[in-house]
C-alpha cells in the first residue's frame, strides 16, 4: 500500500514538473494530425492577422512545416526543459512563454513587415533558454554562464552570418532567425517581470 502511494506521489510530482512540455507536445502532435490544413489555419500570416484572425498570433508557434520540423522543435523543448525546467514554477513558465510569444509577434509585425508567414516553436525555445539561464544563476552559476554564452554565440552567428549550417535542411524550410532573437529578448523581459513581482510581494 505504501509503495502504491509512493509511486502515485512520484508520478504526480513528475507530471507537475513536466506539465508544460507535455501540454505543448500534445498540442503540437494533435495539430500535426490535421497536416497542411491545420498549418494553414493557424500559421502566422500577416495579411490574415490584419484581417482579424488573431488566433494565428499564438497558433503559429504550435504548428510546423512538417514532421521533421516538429520533431526538431519538440526535441529542443525537452532538452531545454531537462536543462532548466526546474528553475521556475509552471505558472512562471507560462508567463515566460506568453511574453516570448508576444515579443516575437510584436517584432514580426513592426520590425519585420516583409515576413509574410511563419511557423514553429524555435523562437519560444530561445525565450525559455534565455530565461532558464538567468534562473539558474543563483544555484548553478557555471552551468548558467555556459548556457548564456552558447545562446549568445548562436544568436550572434545568426545575426551576422545567417542560420546555423544544416538547420534549414533539417527543418525543411527557411529559418527565420529574427524569431530566435525576439524570443530570447522576450524570455529576459519575462524574468525581469517575475523578479519584480517577487520583490513587490515581500
Amino acid at each position: 500500500m505504501g509503495l502504491i502511494k509512493l509511486n502515485a506521489g512520484l508520478l504526480k510530482t513528475c507530471l507537475h514538473a513536466w506539465a508544460v512540455p507535455l501540454v505543448i507536445t500534445a498540442t503540437s502532435l494533435l495539430l500535426a494530425v490535421y497536416g497542411d490544413a491545420g498549418r494553414a489555419l493557424l500559421q502566422y500570416d500577416r495579411l490574415l492577422i490584419g484581417s482579424g484572425e488573431v488566433q494565428r498570433l499564438i497558433g503559429g508557434h504550435l504548428v510546423h512545416l512538417g514532421l521533421s520540423h516538429m520533431a526538431l522543435n519538440l526535441a529542443g523543448l525537452w532538452l531545454v526543459w531537462f536543462l532548466v525546467g526546474r528553475t521556475f514554477s509552471a505558472l512562471q513558465w507560462l508567463l515566460i512563454i506568453a511574453v516570448s510569444i508576444a515579443v516575437i509577434d510584436i517584432g514580426f509585425w513592426f520590425l519585420l513587415p516583409e515576413l509574410a508567414w511563419y511557423v514553429g516553436l524555435s523562437g519560444v525555445l530561445h525565450g525559455l533558454l534565455a530565461a532558464g539561464a538567468i534562473g539558474l544563476w543563483q544555484e548553478r552559476r557555471v552551468e548558467a554562464a555556459v548556457l548564456a554564452l552558447v545562446l549568445a554565440a548562436k544568436l550572434s552567428y545568426e545575426a551576422f552570418v545567417g542560420p546555423v549550417p544544416g538547420s534549414e535542411a533539417t527543418a525543411g524550410g527557411a529559418v527565420v532567425t529574427e524569431a530566435h532573437l525576439y524570443g530570447a529578448i522576450g524570455g529576459l523581459l519575462a524574468v525581469l517581470k517575475i523578479r519584480v513581482l517577487q520583490m513587490t510581494s515581500l
